[in-house]
């Protein structure tokens, strides 16, 4: 479900305090696809297969559409907007359009915005959504960088997801996109699936490095209300995850990927090297500015966030009317993107500088440091940095800083 939020203009305006200093802070592009050639037991997102996209929408004039809101965008903004520095294919199954139309709408981006110099270009694909020659025709088109959702290499564990791919399609995905020249490949995997044992995890863990990624991200499964994985749960067919093994599956990450050389920059994401680092993402983690293009998709400008109507069918419809896509959105106080920033920044080896933190929750601060929860050095150098056993109890510890 979406946020009520205040009524959205038509125009897609948005207020002057948003656009006061545009362009001082890093700006990106976010593309949603909600296509699925299936659904996943536990995906919660704004997808769609084919039997449930209903007349009105068609991944065929997909492209087309979102150009029109790349085109809105462009006006809103003005003459102020800033080249792009990130942009971010995500679904859905961003690979199931033509590679050509991921191109076109990417070209339509940088021709209303230009590009950054170095510009980080990104899309999620299921590991058989995709062949040597689509990867080598995104690659000759622009984009810098693919992810691919692999979950696991045990076939079982993929079952219980409702994954379609084969243990060892995802491995040959990262060996073609090398192929296809792209430097920067991640691999998102899922843990704590009911039936995946540690070696289960392991193993996964081991063929995901063997692959030759430079990122890898690592996400415990969670039981979304409404999908067909919290029905199986509900009906006592499987387990519900446990947060003690998740937590012991999360160090066996920990160790496995940082002997591997990879290093942690995010509580659920590693790096290989600083340039392996996804920045869009990061971006998103430092309250960046981005706009939020396709159905069910957000945006955010200098404080105020925004999301579009959820289905394609009425998304179509909004932008061929000339309206704005965008349902409803919010302004938010000084001190909601404070609390914000602490719940975000402190999800990063960067850390959080302690003048961020309200006066009333310094105690908390000097708790979670005698606790064990945050870094000595980094603390004396005027930075909250989780330690390892503080990622593992993080949100627990934001909202206590949070005061």
């Amino acid at each position: 479900m979406l946020p009520d939020g205040d009524p959205a203009p038509p125009t897609g305006e948005l207020p002057a305090s948003a656009l006061d200093g545009l362009g001082s802070r890093p700006f990106g592009f976010y593309v949603h696809v909600p296509f699925c050639a299936t659904r996943c037991g536990y995906c919660d997102f704004n997808t769609y297969t084919a039997a449930e996209l209903g007349p009105g929408a068609s991944p065929a004039g997909y492209a087309d559409t979102v150009i029109q809101e790349v085109r809105l965008a462009r006006r809103v903004l003005g003459d102020a907007a800033p080249r792009v520095e990130t942009v971010f294919f995500g679904g859905g199954t961003p690979t199931l359009l033509p590679a050509a139309d991921l191109v076109r709408i990417l070209r339509a981006i940088a021709g209303e915005f230009g590009l950054a110099p170095g510009a980080e270009v990104t899309t999620e694909a299921n590991p058989e959504s995709v062949s040597p020659a689509y990867l080598e025709e995104l690659r000759a088109g622009g984009f810098t960088r693919v992810s691919f959702g692999m979950q696991s290499a045990r076939e079982h564990v993929l079952r219980v997801l409702d994954r379609r791919h084969t243990p060892g399609r995802a491995v040959q995905a990262v060996r073609e996109a090398h192929a296809a020249g792209f430097a920067h490949v991640n691999l998102d995997l899922i843990y704590n699936t009911p039936g995946e044992s540690d070696d289960d995890w392991r193993a996964t863990l081991e063929t995901a490095l063997a692959a030759g990624p430079d990122h890898v991200s690592a996400y415990s499964l969670i039981v979304e209300d409404g999908t067909r994985l919290a029905a199986r749960v509900r009906r006592g067919e499987l387990p519900m995850p446990d947060e003690d093994v998740a937590a012991d599956r999360y160090l066996i990450a920990e160790e496995l990927l940082s002997a591997a050389g990879f290093r942690w920059y995010e509580i659920s994401n590693w790096a290989r090297t600083e340039a392996g680092r996804c920045r869009h993402n990061l971006l998103y983690w430092t309250s960046g500015d981005w706009w939020g293009a396709g159905p069910g998709a957000h945006g955010h400008v200098g404080g105020t966030r925004w999301w579009n109507v959820k289905h394609p069918a009425r998304y179509a419809a909004r932008l061929a009317a000339g309206k704005s896509p965008a349902q409803a959105r919010e302004v938010l106080t000084p001190e909601e993107r404070a609390t914000e920033r602490i719940m975000l920044e402190l999800r990063l080896a960067t850390g959080l500088p302690l003048d961020a933190i309200p006066p009333g929750a310094r105690p908390a601060c000097a708790r979670a440091l005698a606790d064990g929860l945050l870094e000595v050095e980094p603390f004396k150098a005027g930075r909250a940095v989780l330690t390892l056993r503080g990622r593992l109890l993080a949100d627990s510890v934001a909202r206590d800083l949070v005061g």
